[in-house]
């Protein structure tokens, strides 16, 4: 708590610098629309039944409650909101790291990198909601390595709620807890679904599907990896790229032709793989330090990836990258920096102009960095047993912890 204290300054004034940073009036991205969907929930217009929402029900816990004040306040309220998910954010990494043992340089550098984020991040840091389902995921790693596997799963569900892509996670928290067992778990994990879905699904069954089924069914986004790599490519000369309106309900400009299709299909396949290597290369993982890599590889591989890509969505590496490895967080700002230097230039992505190389550039850090991650992961792979056990990493976290409080005396 000192520690997150400490930084916390430094990241509200990160926070504020950006355009439509905290204070600011300017919103970006969804903000207006976040401010609809909330007021008409208020007003009785239910989101799913009343009205299209591409959103799933668990962002709803958030995007409400700033629509509770004045309808010109919401903009600022809901950054407001997202500033203190980020600062809630720094006090969850400050947990996992103790936990990890990290040493007081370790502690301190992390913790000033998440601080700093908003400014690679710029707009989208707190004009989305992405930092949501962030800190649940960081929520969930931390109970998991605290030996809280019903918390964590409980709160793993609830960030799947929120976003898709939390969903990623459960196998590799499966992993982690089998021998204990996964009933409770996995009952937790089920009743924080059910909590904010089925209330939803009751008013509103077929629009909640209508919403599921327009994320899933997207086509290949112009920011994806593969969708880079063809607008590349329509730079060089060697294809011809049509980027188009979004062939679901679902917001987005994507490539149309056969070969976009069939790229998103394979690019849907190797998203499965690259999680089911990250868990394969986990099986043997015992100590917390592998765990948190591990997570952190299994989300930088859903957005690899992905069809679909915004800036907003490497909100989702943070603060897992930085906590498993501070040298790969040298690629994730740069990625996030990148995401920032063409966002107020969507046209000129859209048009398949220069600006096109910065998107080709940014995902191909993202593949560096899933690499970083998964060679990190496999250099952890104990070569005397294949299990998973608590144990160890009772002991481990308790040697760390010791290790920290001996920092702390020696220093006093």
């Amino acid at each position: 708590m000192r520690a997150a204290a400490l930084v916390a300054p430094l990241y509200l004034v990160a926070a504020a610098i950006p355009q439509g940073g905290l204070f600011r009036g300017r919103e970006y991205r969804d903000v207006g629309l976040y401010g609809e969907y909330a007021q008409g929930l208020l007003d009785g217009r239910l989101p799913y039944r009343d009205v299209f929402v591409e959103y799933p029900p668990g962002a709803f816990l958030v995007l409400t409650p700033p629509a509770v004040l004045a309808d010109d306040a919401y903009r600022h309220s809901f950054k407001l909101l997202m500033a203190l998910v980020g600062l809630a954010t720094l006090v969850v990494a400050a947990l996992i790291l103790i936990r990890l043992g990290a040493e007081r340089r370790r502690l301190y550098g992390v913790l000033t990198a998440l601080a700093l984020a908003p400014l690679a991040l710029g707009p989208v840091s707190l004009n989305t909601y992405d930092g949501w389902p962030a800190l649940l995921v960081a929520g969930a790693v931390a109970a998991l390595l605290y030996d809280r596997p019903t918390l964590a799963f409980a709160l793993l569900g609830l960030a799947a709620t929120a976003k898709l892509y939390p969903a990623a996670l459960l196998p590799l928290f499966c992993l982690v807890v089998w021998r204990r067992g996964l009933l409770y778990p996995l009952l937790a994990f089920a009743v924080a679904v059910a909590v904010v879905v089925v209330p939803f699904a009751l008013v509103g069954a077929q629009g909640l599907w209508d919403s599921l089924e327009a994320q899933l069914e997207r086509s290949l986004q112009v920011e994806s990896l593969s969708g880079a790599v063809l607008l590349a490519a329509d730079r060089l000369g060697f294809y011809d790229a049509e980027v188009v309106g979004g062939s679901t309900a679902a917001v987005s400009r994507d490539l149309a032709g056969s070969l976009p299709d069939a790229l998103g299909v394979a690019t849907t396949l190797l998203q499965v793989g690259a999680v089911l290597a990250v868990l394969w290369l986990a099986r043997s993982q015992r100590d917390a330090e592998g765990i948190v890599i591990a997570a952190a590889a299994t989300v930088t591989a859903v957005l690899v990836f992905a069809k679909f890509i915004s800036p907003q969505y490497l909100v989702w590496l943070l603060p897992l990258v930085p906590v498993a490895a501070l040298g790969a967080s040298v690629l994730l700002a740069a990625a996030m920096v990148l995401g920032q230097l063409w966002f107020f230039h969507y046209r000129e992505v859209f048009a398949i102009g220069d600006i096109v190389w910065l998107v080709f550039v940014r995902d191909v850090l993202l593949v560096a960095l899933l690499v970083v991650l998964a060679l990190r992961l496999r250099t952890k792979i104990p070569s005397s047993s294949s299990t998973v056990s608590h144990a160890p990493l009772r002991s481990s976290s308790a040697s760390g912890t010791a290790a920290v409080e001996g920092a702390e005396r020696r220093s006093r």
